[in-house]
């Protein structure tokens, strides 16, 4: 097992990329039980920890897409794993600009997905993303 993966109580690992900054709290960018994956909540934050707070909306969503991607790949699967998406924004006008980014990010898989409208997230970002996915 390498240093990304590691084993808890014999059947969940926790996903810590190096291709992802730190997370910002007390838990893991993905975890691995029974096949499935589960990744948090991914902000728009660059691998090195920059936080694109200021960057437009297409902008933020494509970071975090990045993050959602490295998580799974990181975790042995791919956007092709994806089961469900939940995406959150602070504003249902951002819904066109997302939905564009998204199509061409996801290509041809069509996993579940909700978005939901939330208002301000943490620090000021416009979008945060989570998702379920199995590994490959």
């Amino acid at each position: 097992m390498d240093g990304n993966h590691k084993q808890r109580d014999g059947a969940v690992r926790t996903i810590q990329p190096a291709t992802m900054a730190a997370p910002g709290g007390h838990y893991s960018h993905a975890t691995v039980a029974n096949g499935m994956v589960f990744v948090s909540g991914q902000l728009p934050v660059t691998v090195d920890g920059h936080k694109l707070v200021d960057a437009s909306f297409e902008a933020q969503a494509q970071q975090v897409l990045d993050n959602v991607k490295a998580a799974l790949i990181a975790a042995g699967s791919g956007i092709e794993g994806l089961a469900q998406v939940r995406v959150y924004v602070d504003d249902i006008e951002n819904w066109p600009a997302f939905n564009k980014v998204y199509a061409a990010w996801i290509g041809e898989a069509r996993p579940a997905r909700a978005v939901v409208p939330t208002g301000a997230l943490h620090y000021g970002f416009k979008i945060e993303v989570e998702a379920v996915g199995v590994v490959l």
